[in-house]
């Protein structure tokens, strides 16, 4: 079995090699890419050790380069995508499981409204010689592949189809930075070199990417939503001045045993067995915690206007109320054609339509206290809505 993993290379040179010559590119753009590309690959080689998820993470890693590259060709001879305005994009985030998903999925239904969508997170790339507005060739391929090879227990905790939006924590993969699968960050060196650094080049990445969306299928309002953001609030405002935020609270009793059974089906759908690997509960707790930390850290030093804050239990008792203080607070004209979609949007999927999410605490090695002393900084704070 030692042999059959050693056949599994993750040096850096070769993967980037091996996607110069599957896409016959050597441009990777002006964003910087190699030290986050090596400290993904070291972090796989340390903790990957199931010969089939050792192979599928290089596989993705190699998969994201050539996107890469498809990419940047893309955006360079493309002089259009370059003149695409992105304003006032609005960030939903907080801590996971906190109703993130569902809100955007909310606000995204209405017309005005633009998110990426699951196929464009796998397709950011334009397919060579396709015009705007018209059919990705790879976009029915997805839905197919999705359609068969569909986790049911992870639609649970997940809904995923290709015109699903999707957070854009997933474009973050291509510019080798930022929270990657959810899990990378949880061991080293990747989550030491993520975390000791400004994430501005990663802004300025999605940016690029956002404006070949746009120029792919033009949208008005762009949402945007990832927990990840919590930790890129300063960089986020540096690469967009003018960007607004909904952050979703909710009780961290509930938040970290959930992300957790999540984080876990991830690991696995990717990574294979991960038995080996100890105390992954109380470090990703840990990653959410300081994320929470840091992010509210920097939230003391904005203006508060830039923010709407809500619970996971206002969207999912009063969500079309929800909706109609975020279009208020950030003066946004709520046409009553996009108010009747996302009110049909809400009476087509009642909670736990795709089924109800099973999780416990132990399973995790984690406890009651120890989630309340850890979060007590958030939780005795009484300006954040966590009531669940």
């Amino acid at each position: 079995m030692l042999a059959e993993k050693q056949t599994v290379s993750f040096a850096a040179d070769e993967v980037v090699a091996e996607a110069i010559e599957k896409t016959g590119f050597n441009d990777f753009g002006t964003e910087p890419y190699r030290e986050g590309l090596e400290a993904l690959l070291k972090t796989y080689d340390n903790m990957v050790k199931d010969p089939g998820g050792r192979e599928r993470c290089r596989n993705r890693v190699v998969s994201q380069l050539e996107t890469r590259l498809r990419w940047e060709q893309a955006y360079q001879s493309i002089p259009e995508i370059q003149e695409q305005e992105i304003k006032a994009p609005i960030f939903v985030t907080g801590l996971p499981r906190s109703g993130t998903s569902a809100l955007l999925n909310l606000l995204a239904i209405a017309p005005e409204n633009r998110a990426p969508l699951q196929w464009e997170i796998q397709f950011p790339d334009v397919w060579p010689g396709t015009q705007p507005e018209q059919e990705d060739p790879r976009y029915p391929y997805l839905v197919k592949a999705l359609e068969e090879s569909q986790n049911k227990a992870f639609q649970k905790i997940h809904y995923v189809d290709a015109d699903t939006p999707e957070e854009c924590v997933l474009l973050h993969a291509f510019a080798f930075d930022g929270a990657q699968l959810g899990f990378e960050g949880l061991f080293e060196p990747y989550g030491s070199w993520m975390k000791s650094r400004s994430l501005e080049n990663l802004y300025i990445h999605e940016k690029k990417q956002l404006q070949m969306l746009n120029w792919r299928k033009p949208g008005q309002q762009w949402m945007l939503k990832a927990p990840s953001h919590m930790w890129g609030i300063d960089a986020i405002l540096k690469v967009f001045p003018d960007a607004r935020f909904v952050w979703c609270h909710r009780d961290p009793q509930h938040v970290v045993p959930s992300i957790n059974s999540m984080n876990r089906m991830v690991m696995e759908m990717y990574a294979g067995d991960c038995s080996h690997l100890k105390d992954v509960g109380q470090k990703l707790m840990e990653w959410y915690a300081s994320s929470l930390e840091r992010a509210l850290a920097v939230r003391e030093t904005l203006p508060q206007e830039l923010f709407v804050d809500c619970s996971q239990q206002e969207f999912a008792e009063q969500p079309m109320e929800l909706v109609e203080r975020i279009y208020n607070h950030f003066d946004l004209p709520l046409a009553d054609e996009s108010r009747a979609i996302m009110q049909a949007h809400v009476d087509a999927n009642p909670k736990n339509k795709h089924g109800k999410h099973e999780y416990d605490l132990e399973t995790y090695g984690l406890t009651e206290t120890m989630i309340n002393e850890r979060f007590a900084f958030y939780t005795s704070d009484s300006r954040w809505p966590i009531s669940d």
